[in-house]
């Protein structure tokens, strides 16, 4: 079975402004207020929780290395799970797009670098869990993205050929994770990295998710 696999953050649903609670969360608990702006730093919310204390602690004056990050990481991730959906929202079309691609045959999943529990949690809230076959997560192997074993995985688990498919992403870790699998990769668009995503040359460019059926059966062919 040929399979299409999905990044989550910044591809299926915007999740920045959770994020971005959450480690402003963090901020304040440390007596710095709020550090990270929900519209300025979406593209940093979508790194994940270390780039965000990263960059709130360059704005502190202080480094990339400072130890609190590794102390407060733990605590961005709880404050995170307890209101992981309060702002995220699916990108319009998505799941009308995954259900074209289910009745065209193919097996769906899901290969995101957020810890897999999380991605179990905030799928359910959002009442999508069952339309994806599998989900593997930043710590359901050893390896993350940009490692291939992950995408392979998230294929088998599918019920697929890990050869035979295409990786839809929003960023240079999910290109490069299509690259090193030796796979077809699709890069959205409408994110909050989406001008930059033609400088990785994908074999593909997602402005909107109707034009998803059409284009993963050209890539797949």
């Amino acid at each position: 079975m040929k399979t299409v696999i999905f990044d989550l953050d910044g591809t299926l649903a915007d999740t920045s402004g959770d994020l971005i609670a959450a480690a402003n969360q963090c901020f304040r608990q440390m007596g710095a207020g709020d550090m990270l702006d929900p519209a300025r730093d979406q593209g940093t919310a979508l790194r994940g929780g270390r780039a965000m204390l990263k960059l709130g602690m360059t704005r502190l004056g202080r480094t990339e290395q400072d130890p609190e990050i590794d102390r407060y990481y733990p605590v961005l991730l709880e404050a995170y799970g307890q209101e992981i959906d309060r702002y995220t929202v699916l990108y319009p079309g998505a799941m009308a797009a995954i259900e074209r691609l289910k009745g065209k045959g193919y097996g769906v999943g899901i290969c995101t670098n957020k810890p897999e529990a999380l991605a179990e949690v905030l799928l359910q809230r959002l009442g999508v869990r069952a339309a994806f076959a599998s989900l593997v997560g930043a710590d359901t192997l050893p390896v993350r993205k940009p490692d291939p074993a992950p995408l392979f995985e998230a294929a088998r688990r599918a019920g697929g050929d890990p050869k035979r498919c295409t990786l839809i992403g929003d960023s240079d870790t999910d290109r490069n994770t299509a690259r090193a699998a030796g796979v077809p990769s699709v890069l959205v668009t409408f994110g909050p990295a989406g001008g930059d995503m033609a400088v990785l040359q994908p074999e593909a460019l997602l402005q909107r998710y109707e034009d998803l059926p059409d284009l993963v059966d050209h890539l797949l062919a």
